[in-house]
């Protein structure tokens, strides 16, 4: 059988739902597609699936069920849609935000969908967002440079709350029971492969990005057990895998998992991959000096060099990270469209509602049309995107928002640019932090929901100097997953030829214009003054106010047997207004 007549399926796990596409191996073109919500989405205030106990601020929990639910709905959406002929289809791919922590018995049985642990938060599946395990995190972060470990550099001499190994180490000490009972604790994208195969393997990516495996190895036992006397066997004992490189198969789908989607039995399952990472396949982004940039609720940069350099605030670095024979540079924004929706769901009065109705536009395509209509530096605002912490180049989840210049005569308009603004300086912040430690960038590919806003992507140009190429598919995430299976299924020799067949965008789609790029820069200095001011020590009110939030948190649980008060608007709400943002001015 040609490449001509197979077809395979790609499947993105998100934040908020799952997604599939059918795809053909030839071209990379998008025959069928099938998404599936979340039935609990993002549990961030109390515990649905369970008892609904309110949860402590920083939490972000969900439901593995929900995942299985996306194969067995969106998968056969997707086939239906696209009329191909299962019998066709030669292997699927899977890429799933990460690090998404599973806590597992050894078959894969979440320790949730147990009666003994349905009310125990810490048996359920801790979000890539949560962020619960910043003090895990930070004496993580001191003991590695206590003792010198030569793994922390890879990590930019930092470690997020979100990885794994703090959020493990949060479960053992805050459940230890939990945790005594967990054979596993698996990134959902290999709990995920492992369901469909019954092989119990890691991708290589993602263990070098989220689980600390560096040159063939975790972290010693030793430094484990300086971390806590129990924790020393989590890597060998509870993640005892073969580690695969990317493109490679994780195994033959199961004849359960293939009843669950309408695919053959014995078809390749590629290794799992994360979520961003894929996305570079997909726009033909796998060239040094290439930023891919996915841009949605949060945004994910991956940088591609052809040498290993230690880059201060990185969110990883891994040889083979996305191809063979480059080294592959992770960072971030932990909040972009989040922000946005933060803004016009709790910010923005009705009458703008309602000229946006009149309009026939959303309320976020009518605030970038008045912003739009502004010259650079109009509002006399700057912000700082830091509404859910700093992934790069601060790595502090304890960070906040902030917008300085407002006045009595300040609008929506106004606050909303600065906001669109402050996202942008952030990216160049990433982007002048690479240059400076060596890994040089020379071209922006971006995907995502945000791409679709033209007025943003161009202020990215302006703003960070670069040209902006932009991605030619609607599923970015399924897509690239579809060009691992390819691989996987041997239907390529390597992810790079898959790429260049299957992948596709638009060359240089949004070029920086010299005359916004110094009126940007103005606005520009005094945003990396208040970044350093408030992210680097001269002042500590954000750490404070964290602090003080958590202290009141602790009071009201004490006042009330336990329970922790719950806001008015959930992260479920701001996410959700996030991922449905489409501006196309």
């Amino acid at each position: 059988m040609s490449n001509d007549t197979k077809y395979v399926v790609g499947i993105d796990f998100g934040t908020l739902s799952g997604r599939a596409a059918v795809v053909s191996v030839a071209d990379g073109s998008e025959l069928g597609h099938g998404v599936k919500e979340y039935t609990h989405q993002v549990m961030d205030r109390s515990l649905t699936a369970g008892d609904d106990q309110l949860l402590p601020p920083d939490y972000a929990l969900q439901v593995p069920a929900d995942y299985i639910e996306v194969l067995q709905t969106a998968v056969l959406e997707a086939i239906a849609s696209s009329g191909v002929d299962p019998s066709q289809i030669i292997g699927l791919g899977i890429d799933f935000t990460s690090a998404t922590v599973v806590a597992a018995k050894a078959d894969g049985t979440p320790l949730c969908e147990l009666e003994e642990f349905k009310n125990h938060p810490h048996a359920y599946v801790k979000l890539w967002k949560h962020h619960g395990a910043q003090e895990q995190a930070d004496r993580i972060v001191a003991l590695a440079e206590e003792r010198n470990e030569a793994w922390l550099a890879r990590y930019g001499g930092i470690l997020s709350s979100e990885m794994l190994m703090p959020k493990v180490l949060e479960t053992l000490e805050k459940d230890p029971e939990v945790y005594a009972a967990a054979d596993r604790f698996f990134n959902a994208l290999d709990w995920i492969t492992f369901r469909m195969t019954g092989h119990e393997v890691y991708a290589a990516g993602d263990s070098g990005y989220k689980r600390n495996y560096q040159d063939g190895k975790y972290p010693s036992r030793e430094y484990l057990e300086a971390l806590n006397p129990g924790f020393g066997g989590v890597f060998s004992e509870k993640m005892p895998g073969e580690v695969l490189p990317l493109g490679s198969e994780a195994g033959k789908l199961t004849a359960e998992a293939a009843g669950w989607m309408g695919l053959p039995e014995g078809i390749s399952v590629a290794v799992g991959n994360i979520d961003a990472h894929v996305t570079a396949a997909a726009v033909q982004a796998v060239e040094a000096g290439q930023m891919t940039a996915i841009m949605g609720t949060s945004s994910c940069h991956i940088v591609l060099g052809n040498e290993l350099k230690e880059v201060p605030g990185m969110f990883g670095v891994v040889d083979g990270g996305i191809v063979d024979g480059l080294w592959a540079f992770e960072c971030g924004q932990t909040a972009v469209g989040d922000i946005f929706a933060w803004f016009v769901n709790n910010c923005v009065d009705q009458r703008f509602r309602d000229q946006a109705d009149e309009a026939g536009v959303s309320i976020h395509d009518w605030l970038t049309r008045l912003a739009a209509d502004q010259e650079i530096g109009e509002h006399g605002l700057v912000a700082l995107d830091w509404h859910n912490g700093n992934r790069s180049v601060l790595s502090d989840a304890n960070l906040s928002g902030l917008i300085i210049g407002q006045t009595l005569t300040t609008r929506p308009q106004d606050t909303y640019r600065a906001l669109l603004e402050a996202t942008a300086f952030g990216a160049r912040t990433i982007v002048e932090t690479f240059a400076n430690n060596g890994v040089e960038i020379s071209e922006i590919v971006a995907a995502g929901g945000l791409i679709k806003n033209k007025f943003l992507m161009q202020m990215y140009a302006d703003v960070c100097k670069l040209p902006i190429s932009v991605g030619l598919t609607t599923q970015p995430g399924a897509l690239g997953s579809a060009v691992f299976a390819a691989v996987a299924a041997g239907a390529y020799p390597d992810v790079k030829a898959a790429t260049m067949a299957m992948g596709r965008k638009e060359e240089n789609a949004y070029l920086p214009r010299p005359e916004a790029s110094e009126q940007y820069d103005r606005l520009f200095a005094e945003y990396t003054k208040l970044h350093d001011y408030f992210g680097r020590g001269g002042n500590e009110v954000m750490h404070t106010l964290k602090d003080i939030r958590r202290d009141a948190a602790r009071r009201h649980a004490e006042r009330n047997e336990g329970k922790y008060s719950k806001p008015d608007t959930t992260q479920e709400q701001i996410s959700e207004g996030g991922k449905d943002y489409y501006p196309v001015v």
